[in-house]
């Protein structure tokens, strides 16, 4: 438990948004949520503020076709869900067109403070999360990985997979930390509270003991 669970549980719907411009006023702070279409993004989200359904699942990659704001109990404060990349059942000129405005809102967005990459644990680092991390270093921006789905691997292993992704993030220059995570288990749910406290500018943070994974 942080002195923060109940700020992300306090997490509610504020709109979606097709493109840049229809997205709440560029200000305060908020945290973007990026990841392939089967990488487990939306059940994180759902994880993370203790919600079943604040972030659409489904069984069908791809749902996440839109820009969605979430705002917290601390004013200006937001999580964004941003479009999964590489399954949705679309034409490939919707997906560019998809593509086009999330390129757009992360080049441009100044309330961004940093971007949670969600691989899945398994599959980690495919061409999606490369270009993401590329992009991050070009630009400055803070990533941090969530490795989701540890459960479906063993201790050793997912240790192992996480070390082998900080050593790849680190020899890129990327300003970034890494992270296991579990919807199932809970593993890491505590640890991307407390990152994500940081980077939304929380009080109390000086009073939180953080993981070395985070």
């Amino acid at each position: 438990m942080t002195p923060f669970d109940s700020t992300f549980q306090s997490a509610h719907f504020i709109k979606s948004a097709e493109k840049l411009s229809q997205c709440p006023l560029d200000q305060g702070v908020e945290v973007a949520f990026a990841g392939r279409s089967n990488a487990g993004k939306s059940t994180a989200l759902n994880t993370l503020t203790n919600q079943k359904k604040l972030a659409r699942t489904s069984k069908t990659p791809g749902r996440t076709q839109l820009i969605n704001c979430f705002g917290l109990n601390v004013e200006d404060r937001r999580l964004i869900d941003l479009p999964g990349y590489g399954f949705a059942k679309v034409p490939i000129a919707m997906k560019k067109v998809w593509q086009a405005h999330m390129q757009d809102y992360l080049m441009n967005r100044r309330s961004l403070a940093g971007v949670v990459l969600v691989m899945d644990i398994r599959h980690p680092l495919k061409e999606f999360d490369e270009m993401m991390l590329d992009w991050a270093r070009s630009n400055g921006m803070k990533v941090h990985v969530l490795l989701t789905k540890s459960d479906k691997l063993k201790r050793g292993p997912a240790k192992s997979t996480m070390l082998a992704v900080q050593k790849v993030i680190k020899n890129l220059g990327v300003d970034g930390s890494v992270q296991t995570f579990s919807s199932l288990s809970g593993d890491g749910v505590d640890d991307l509270r407390i990152k994500l406290a940081e980077w939304l500018v929380f009080e109390n943070l000086e009073e939180i003991p953080i993981s070395p994974n985070a």
